[in-house]
């Protein structure tokens, strides 16, 4: 049976292919804290779907390159452009302000 991961992508800078960040927390063997540590997946996305920051669910798959041995199955979260309400804001003000000079002229 296939490993199924779930991720975040660290990097979509490649073409078809993304580096995703699994974290796992662990007791450590002598001293019982919990301990945080991640691995690093190469994953193939076809399409380029993904972008950073999204949360993706992949699967274990013959290599299919040095680094690559994991397809992406799907997107299970996108991430939040913090921006994106900012930039949507500034819109709807510099329509709102064209709107009323126009009703001024």
């Amino acid at each position: 049976m296939k490993k199924v991961l779930v991720g975040v992508v660290a990097s979509d800078k490649m073409n078809k292919t993304r580096r995703v960040e699994v974290t796992r927390l662990f007791s450590h063997p002598r001293y019982g804290k919990i301990v945080s540590r991640r691995t690093v997946c190469h994953v193939h996305d076809e399409n380029n779907e993904s972008k950073e920051g999204d949360t993706v669910e992949i699967i274990e798959s013959r290599p299919l390159s040095r680094l690559k041995r994991w397809e992406l199955v799907k997107i299970v979260k996108e991430a939040v452009d913090p921006l994106a309400e900012l930039h949507e804001a500034q819109d709807e003000a510099a329509e709102a302000k064209a709107a009323s000079d126009e009703a001024q002229a």
